[in-house]
Parts: C-alpha cells; structure tokens; sequence
C-alpha cells in the first residue's frame, strides 16, 4: 500500500489519479484549494486537505497532516496548474507573474515540504505534471508551455541532485485529455485587445482549438494508470510521454532538433580555441 499526495486533486487528471490510486487499494492525500469539492472522496483511505500551492505555510501544514494520518508519503504529485492563452506579446507581466507563481513556483512550494520526508523515509517518488507544451511549444501559449518548461529543467536537475537517495523524480508529459482542462476554470485567456499582427499565427487557429473540448483523444482514467505504472515500476523513466499526439509532436522536435544540429555542426564547434 502506498500514500499519495495529489496536488490539484478536485478535477481533471488529477482526480482522475485520486480514483485510480483508490482503486489500486493505496492511501491519498487529496490537496485541494476548497475541501468541498472533494467531500464524496474523503474516507478513512483518502485524506482531503486545504492547500493554495502558491502558499508555503499551507503546503506545510498540508504535508504534517498528512504524515500524521498515514505516517509517510510515497508518491508526490505536482499536478495543480492551469493553462493560459494568449502571444507572448500580448501577455502582461502580472498574468505571466501569477501563471509562474501557480504552475512552477508552487510546484517548488510544496516539493520543498515534502521532500524531507521522502529523504527521511529513503523512498519515494516525485511526479511532476507537465505538457506536451512542456517539451515543445506551439504559438498562442508560449508564456503557459514557459512555466512547463520550467518545471522539465527542475525536474532534471533535481533527479541528478536526489541520486542515490532512494528518491526519483519523474516528469508527465500528457497531450490532449478529455478533462476540463479547456473549460473557464482551468484555461485563461490574455486580457489585452488581440493585436491584429497575430491573427493568421495565434487567433486564427484558436476557434477550433477550443472547439476540441470534451472530443480530445485522451482518457484521463488511462493516463491515471499510466502514471501508477510509473509510480510502481522499478526502472520508470525521467520523462513519461503520455497519448498518440504528445508522441508525435515529440518525435517531430527531437528529428528537427537533430536535423539542425547536423546543419549547424560546423559553425557550432568553430568556436573553441585553436590547439
């Protein structure tokens, strides 16, 4: 049996997780801004818990109680974030301050509390929720797919600095999911009067895009699983791709990434010394 601790825990995939967890027989901490929305989940096996991820007092409060009720945490799950649209351009430094403080400084906020836990115990698991916008951005997100970004470079720095703890980290890359993820109460658009100039790389392409919520491709409970395998297996990898078009978007920037390095090799290593 092990205890997770899923952060964004009311909806989406991340009561997806809570569900499929609670399936498997383990214990949850189910971290939620309001404790209300989870009130039909909470059980002696599932512990529901206030939790502002950009507060670091309440992630610390959050993690005690959790090792008071079930006495350790296996498995962290960064999940809670939402999505913004919008160019860069057109995106003010408040909604990009917020949208950082949220998706990756409260990823920091809550691992910081929980990992001397994990190191106490000498296991554990980190997994941090990201994008396929996380690994390779598209027009109309890139200030969204940056606080992803983010959290992929801490993700790997931090799995170097915990080896041989008995602690990995592991970043989800998902793709399109059927969760509410497009709706009002989890995406966000730039407030700015859209600019003309982007009209044929941003706006053009956003009507459809939105018009994709609840036919996305993705099956949340599929992508829970799949995350379980990640928390169990004994060899997981750093980075998960999650659903067909997270794959294929991945595959294509690795190949272009490839191709352009091949191109520019000559110029990239004219710039050291001369023996």
């Amino acid at each position: 049996m092990s205890v997770w601790f899923v952060t964004g825990a009311s909806r989406g995939l991340g009561r997806a997780i809570v569900e499929a967890a609670v399936a498997a027989g383990d214990q949850v901490v189910a971290a939620v801004r309001v404790p209300d929305s989870l009130a039909d989940l909470a059980s002696d096996q599932v512990l529901v818990v206030p939790l502002d991820v950009r507060e670091e007092g309440q992630a610390a409060a959050a993690v005690e109680a959790a090792v008071a009720r079930f006495g350790r945490i296996d498995v962290l799950v960064n999940n809670a974030g939402y999505g913004l649209l919008g160019p860069v351009e057109e995106t003010s430094d408040k909604e990009a301050r917020e949208l950082f403080d949220v998706n990756f400084f409260g990823v920091l906020n809550v691992t910081r509390q929980v990992l001397p836990v994990l190191r106490r115990q000498g296991s554990g698991r980190v997994v941090n929720i990201s994008s396929v916008g996380g690994f390779t951005a598209l027009p109309g997100s890139g200030v969204y797919a940056a606080t992803k970004f983010a959290v992929e470079a801490v993700t790997e720095s931090l799995a170097a600095e915990l080896a041989g703890s008995g602690v990995t980290v592991h970043v989800v890359e998902p793709g399109a999911f059927r969760t509410d993820f497009l709706d009002q109460s989890s995406i966000r658009t730039t407030a700015a009067e859209p600019l003309a100039a982007y009209e044929a790389t941003v706006y053009a392409g956003r009507p459809a895009f939105l018009a994709a919520n609840g036919s996305q491709p993705g099956d949340p409970a599929k992508a829970a699983r799949a995350i379980l395998v990640l928390a169990t297996t004994d060899q997981p990898p750093l980075r998960l791709q999650l659903g067909a078009d997270c794959v294929k978007r991945v595959e294509a920037k690795l190949e272009n990434v490839q191709r352009e390095l091949d191109a520019w090799r000559e110029l990239s290593l004219s710039t050291g010394y001369d023996d």
